[in-house]
């Protein structure tokens, strides 16, 4: 279960690595920065400091998975940030998303990812156990 559970943290977080570094901070993706664009009330002068702001927030949000702490409270930031971004995007920005169902329908399985590695994983593991050995009389 640990191997499998580590291959899901690394996947959901390099998920948010991609999303927020590759895509914002690095600029790799135009659909992204369009979709921000599309804010009404940010001013063109700020959307460079938004974009990268955001992929800074997303790629935080990377390392966060990565070590494992508080897993309840990383799967809900992260079940607000997406849901967040679809709901405000679809907001402002329908006519620059190429699928709206495809990204719904990806989205709704990350985050399924996102519970099962974190928060669901620890609570299907149980309370750990220690094993004390007893001597044998």
């Amino acid at each position: 279960m640990n191997g499998l559970r580590t291959a899901a943290r690394w996947t959901v977080a390099s998920v948010w690595l991609c999303e927020g570094l590759w895509c914002k901070v690095l600029g790799r993706s135009a659909q992204q920065r369009s979709i921000v664009d599309s804010v009404p009330f940010l001013s063109h002068s700020c959307l460079t400091g938004a974009v990268v702001a955001i992929g800074l927030l997303e790629t935080g949000v990377a390392f966060w998975v990565l070590t494992g702490s508080r897993p309840l409270w990383a799967a809900v930031v992260q079940t607000l940030l997406v849901v967040g971004f679809n709901a405000g995007g679809l907001a402002v920005a329908a006519d620059r998303i190429a699928d709206p169902v495809r990204l719904l329908t990806r989205n709704a399985a990350f985050l399924a990812l996102v519970w099962l590695q974190g928060p669901v994983s620890t609570w299907l593991a149980g309370p750990r156990r220690t094993e004390s050995r007893s001597e044998a009389p």
